[in-house]
């Protein structure tokens, strides 16, 4: 920041003193979230006022501070949270989520049909929070349950769990762009590391922990879902084809992995990095750009090709915007705390705490964000205020961008450990598939458990490989 550099300022405190503000900062701000239910948003920007004042910042340069921290984040989160959010509507009331799902059990059968749904969810969780694509596959996960008699565990559990493995592993979701911002890492790698990731993680922890959910806990299905009767949902007119919804889901994947192969040709010398072609083309690939000409293409392809008008492909993507802007100011704030931590040496002190009791970066970012999210429950919050704690070490480390890429994906793992009673996602999942909490204990709970140990231990394999690079 300019006034540091200009100042020369150093906090007073030392190593201790500075770690031990950190620690209180957190459980203040977990004080604050789950005693008082202050707002995520509110709590934040408290707990980053008074780190800076304890840690002595001086007072006429602590709003610049907090607003430089928060301005910073937004920049490019705010962009791609919300532009994701137009291709989710779009894909969502077209009625492309549901072709999707279809086309799926009709490839793999009925009898695959938690699969097949699991597969599609994993396609339809790339640019759909979690929340809302559950709330989407919902109706059909009781439809297929009724038509083929199943328990509704057996196709809930699975498609819910490959939700969550998209929103906590891969961007545009909030959580793991912020930590990618926070580290500086590369989003390409995040990306396609993450990409590696999501299947075996989501295979292991939703589809076959749901073959044994469902052995052991048969939930009926109910007459009715959302007050209506399940299979009587309003059919949509010309809905699109499967191929052109997997084709728009992918078209911004193939830009944003195309930006990150021209980089790395470039670097290799394969490829001039400075010809105007290479420079448009990784243009095309940045990743507000990619989700852009995803919405773009999105909006042809599904609204106007299909017959919808322009004022109701409007009013899809305004009503699209509401719901993510409580989570980018979130986000926001989180980024403020982190600025805090950096500007006032807290992240350094816990970097050099971390070095000298020889826990390696990438398992102090994960157990760091696993304690936030057991003690909280949001992931995006345990992720962003994880990134925001260990960004300061890394970006002091001598990683390599693959290895940094990993420390996200380590973060991405420890946020979604053992979602219980104080995650929002877990009465979600208890409420839609109607199970009591002690069942959502032992069901959802330990099958977040499993995705977070599953994803931190395929990433800790990648790591290793990609620190012989």
């Amino acid at each position: 920041m300019e006034w540091m550099e200009e100042t020369g300022w150093e906090s007073w405190l030392g190593t201790g003193g500075l770690i031990g503000v950190a620690v209180v900062a957190v459980l203040l701000l977990l004080l604050l979230v789950m005693r008082f239910k202050v707002h995520a948003f509110l709590a934040l920007i408290i707990v980053s006022l008074l780190t800076a004042l304890a840690a002595g910042i001086p007072v006429g340069n602590v709003v610049d501070t907090l607003v430089a921290g928060f301005g910073s984040t937004l920049g490019n989160v705010a962009l791609l949270v919300a532009i994701g959010a137009m291709l989710g509507a779009l894909v969502e009331t077209s009625g492309g989520a549901r072709a999707l799902a279809e086309k799926m059990i009709g490839i793999f059968g009925e009898r695959r049909a938690p699969f097949a749904l699991g597969i599609a969810s994993l396609f339809i969780g790339f640019p759909i929070f979690m929340d809302a694509g559950f709330v989407l596959m919902i109706p059909i996960v009781y439809a297929v349950a009724r038509r083929l008699g199943m328990n509704l565990l057996a196709i809930g559990l699975p498609v819910a769990a490959a939700l969550s493995t998209m929103h906590v592993f891969l961007p545009p979701h909030p959580g793991p762009v912020a930590a990618t911002e926070f580290v500086e890492a590369n989003l390409g790698y995040v990306l396609l590391l993450g990409l590696l990731v999501v299947f075996p993680v989501w295979f292991l922890s939703g589809h076959l922990w749901g073959k044994v959910v469902a052995r052991r806990f048969v939930v009926d299905v109910p007459d009715a879902v959302f007050g209506t009767m399940t299979g009587e949902e309003e059919e949509i007119e010309n809905p699109p084809g499967a191929g052109t919804v997997v084709f728009l889901l992918l078209l911004p994947l193939f830009l944003i992995l195309l930006n990150t192969g021209l980089d790395g040709l470039g670097s290799a010398g394969v490829v001039d990095a400075g010809a105007s072609w290479v420079e448009a083309l990784r243009m095309l690939g940045q990743t507000p750009v990619a989700l852009l000409i995803a919405v773009i293409a999105t909006t042809v392809l599904l609204g106007f090709r299909r017959g919808r008008s322009g004022t109701a492909i409007e009013r899809t993507l305004e009503n699209a915007l509401g719901p993510v802007c409580s989570v980018i100011l979130i986000t926001g704030a989180g980024g403020m705390f982190g600025g805090v931590l950096r500007a006032t040496g807290i992240g350094d002190a816990i970097a050099d705490s971390l070095a000298a009791v020889g826990i390696p970066l990438i398992l102090a970012a994960y157990l760091i964000a696993a304690a936030i999210r057991i003690a909280q429950g949001s992931a995006t919050v345990a992720l962003t205020t994880a990134a925001a704690l260990v960004a300061p070490g890394v970006l002091a480390s001598d990683l390599n961008e693959l290895q940094v890429a990993c420390v996200v994906l380590a973060l991405a793992a420890g946020s979604v450990l053992a979602g219980h009673v104080n995650d929002s996602g877990f009465w979600l999942v208890s409420r839609l598939l109607r199970i009591d909490v002690k069942t959502t204990l032992r069901t959802w709970t330990v099958q977040q458990t499993i995705e977070s140990v599953a994803g931190f231990a395929l990433v800790l394999v990648i790591y290793g490989v990609v620190s012989l690079v």
